[in-house]
C-alpha cells in the first residue's frame, strides 16, 4: 500500500458543507419539518400521474434537451426556447453559471446572509467571495454590492426574496442597481420564491431581463410548484449565456420523471395559485402573530418567516423542536420558519409566544 493520496484541488480546502433542513426526529416529538422551504401540499393535480407514467420507462435516458419542458416554459414566460436551459433545482443552474462564468482569480459578489449554496458553489468553481453585509433591516445593501465591483467580478448573485429573511427588492432600487453594474458582469436574479410574491413593486426578473443581455434568472420547480424532491429548475437568459448552461449542464441531469412532472405541473396552473395564496394567507397570519408577541419579522415575500436570534438561536432550534416543529437555524444569526400546515404553524406560534415571555422574565 502506497502512503500518497490522490491529489484533489486546493480550492476545495475548507469548503463549507450546505445543512439541509432537519427532518422531524425518528424517535423524538417533533411531528413537523419547517427548516426546508418545502410545500406541504402534494403535488398537484395530473402530476403524480405523469411521473408514474415517466417511471414506466426507467430503462431509457431521459431527452436530454428536455424539449417537451421548453416549449411549455417558453409559452408560458413568452420567452424563446433558445434563451431557456434546465438543470438540476436552480441551484444546480447556478453552479452551471459559475461553471461558465469564473474561475480562479475572479470574484462573485452576493448578499450575506444570503442563499447558504453561494459561498459553497463560488470556492467549488475556484472563484473568490466578495460578501456584502445586508442592512439592518435585513435589505440587500445594493449600493454597497455595486460599489463592490471591480474588474475581477463575472457575477453577481441577488436573491430576491431573499433567503433567509423573505425581504425582496423593490423596482426602482433594483433597476438602479442593473444600470451601475457593467455589462459584461452577469447579474443573476433568484427568483426561487417568485410564486409568493404579494408586493406589487417587486419586479419580475423576467420583464427585467428582456432588454438587458447581462442578465439571467432562476426559477425552480422546487418551492410552490412541490416538485422538490425531483430536482428540476430553469434560467431564462440571453442566448449566449443560456448556450453556455448548456454546455455546462450534466448530461440527463434532469429526469423524465422530473420533465414530465414540470410539464403537468405547469397546466395545473390554477390549482397552483389556489395553494400558493392559501399559504400566503397562512404566510400573514403568522407573521402577524410574531409581530403581537414582540418579535421584529421582516415583510416576508417568501414562504418562510426570519427570527434573528444571535446567540439564542441553537436554544430557539431546540425548544421548537421539543415542541414538535423543526425549524432551520443559522448559528449565531438567526432561525428561518418554513409556513407548512396550519397545525404545524400553530405549535410554531405557540412556542414563540412562550419563548418570548421566557426572554421577558430573565
Amino acid at each position: 500500500m502506497t502512503e500518497k493520496a490522490p491529489k484533489l484541488r486546493a480550492a476545495l480546502d475548507g469548503i463549507p458543507t450546505y445543512k439541509p433542513g432537519r427532518p422531524p426526529a425518528a424517535d423524538g416529538p417533533a411531528a413537523y419539518k419547517l427548516s426546508s422551504n418545502e410545500n406541504p401540499y402534494p403535488p398537484l393535480p395530473g402530476v403524480l400521474e405523469s411521473a408514474v407514467s415517466a417511471a414506466g420507462f426507467l430503462n431509457r435516458y431521459p431527452d436530454m434537451a428536455c424539449g417537451a419542458l421548453l416549449d411549455e416554459l417558453a409559452s408560458r414566460f413568452d420567452v424563446p426556447v433558445s434563451h431557456l436551459a434546465t438543470g438540476t433545482g436552480s441551484v444546480g443552474v447556478a453552479q452551471q453559471l459559475l461553471q461558465a462564468t469564473a474561475g480562479p482569480g475572479d470574484e462573485v459578489v452576493y448578499a450575506w446572509r444570503s442563499f447558504e449554496a453561494y459561498p459553497i458553489i463560488t470556492q467549488i468553481s475556484g472563484a473568490a467571495s466578495v460578501r456584502v453585509p445586508l442592512t439592518e433591516g435585513e435589505d440587500h445593501d445594493l449600493d454597497a454590492m455595486a460599489d463592490a465591483v471591480t474588474d475581477r467580478t463575472r457575477l453577481i448573485f441577488v436573491c430576491n426574496p431573499n433567503n433567509p429573511t423573505g425581504n425582496a427588492l423593490r423596482r426602482a432600487e433594483l433597476e438602479r442597481f442593473l444600470d451601475r453594474v457593467p455589462g459584461d458582469v452577469l447579474v443573476v436574479l433568484d427568483e426561487a420564491y417568485r410564486e409568493f410574491v404579494r408586493d406589487e413593486d417587486v419586479p419580475d426578473g423576467i420583464e427585467l431581463y428582456r432588454d438587458r443581455p447581462n442578465v439571467c434568472v432562476l426559477r425552480t420547480f422546487s418551492k410552490a410548484y412541490g416538485l422538490a424532491g425531483l430536482r428540476v429548475g430553469f434560467a431564462v437568459a440571453h442566448e449566449p449565456v443560456a448556450a453556455a448552461l448548456r454546455k455546462t449542464a450534466v448530461p440527463f441531469g434532469v429526469s423524465q420523471i422530473a420533465q414530465d412532472a414540470a410539464v403537468a405541473s405547469l397546466r395545473s396552473e390554477d390549482e397552483l395559485l389556489k395553494r400558493v395564496e392559501a399559504l400566503v394567507e397562512e404566510r400573514q397570519r403568522v407573521r402577524e402573530g410574531l409581530l403581537e408577541q414582540g418579535w421584529t419579522v421582516p415583510d416576508t415575500q417568501a414562504n418562510f418567516v426570519w427570527l434573528r436570534l444571535g446567540e439564542r438561536t441553537a436554544e430557539f432550534a431546540e425548544v421548537c423542536e421539543k415542541a414538535g416543529v423543526t425549524v432551520r437555524p443559522f448559528a449565531g444569526e438567526g432561525v428561518r420558519v418554513t409556513i407548512g400546515e396550519t397545525a404545524a404553524n400553530d405549535i410554531f406560534l405557540r412556542t414563540a409566544g412562550d419563548f418570548r415571555e421566557g426572554l421577558r422574565s430573565r
